[in-house]
């Protein structure tokens, strides 16, 4: 089980897909599944909203998406990892739950994580992005820094077009 990281806007969903069209396992991220949710269904637990409730549906989101993969077995990559919600905690100043920390120590992905850096050129907001572009930065300076801290090795991706990075992808998730 590998993580593609980073910050908003920079890529990974559209090179996950492309990468799920080309045969490989993939989870999605979480946090856009649940603010389509929530703005569905009138709630708040949104990142503009209550940001704590927001990160406790991502930790869950995570943790029984990493269970399924583990159970399933097979290389699988995810669109963010449980550490990504210790990341958004720290970005928005809020309580680290002692079950969260836990989890991100003990449910362990493969050490190398693959961080989809700030992009300018591709970034733009929509319904669910509405961090602007200075704030993508901090985001993938934050994964970075807690995926490190949490003993994984980061490899940045290429600012490329989507065939090559997801040849990029496909070549560390083999070495």
């Amino acid at each position: 089980m590998f993580v593609l990281t980073g910050g908003p806007g920079s890529g990974k969903t559209s090179l996950l897909e492309h990468l799920r069209g080309r045969g490989l396992a993939c989870v999605g991220e979480g946090g856009r599944a649940i603010i389509r949710e929530e703005l569905a269904h009138g709630g708040n637990a949104l990142p503009w909203g209550d940001r704590q409730a927001f990160c406790r549906r991502m930790f869950e989101h995570a943790a029984s998406t990493y269970a399924e993969a583990h159970e399933s077995g097979g290389t699988w990559l995810f669109d963010r990892g449980l550490p990504d919600v210790l990341g958004y905690a720290r970005l928005c100043g809020l309580a680290v739950d002692a079950d969260l920390l836990q989890a991100a120590r003990q449910l362990r992905y493969q050490p190398l994580v693959l961080l989809a850096p700030p992009w300018e050129a591709i970034y733009h907001n929509d319904a669910e992005r509405k961090q602007d572009f200075a704030e993508a930065q901090r985001t993938a300076a934050v994964m970075r820094e807690v995926y490190g801290e949490l003993g994984y090795q980061v490899v940045e991706l290429p600012l490329a077009g989507l065939e090559a990075r997801a040849d990029f992808v496909l070549e560390h998730l083999q070495a």
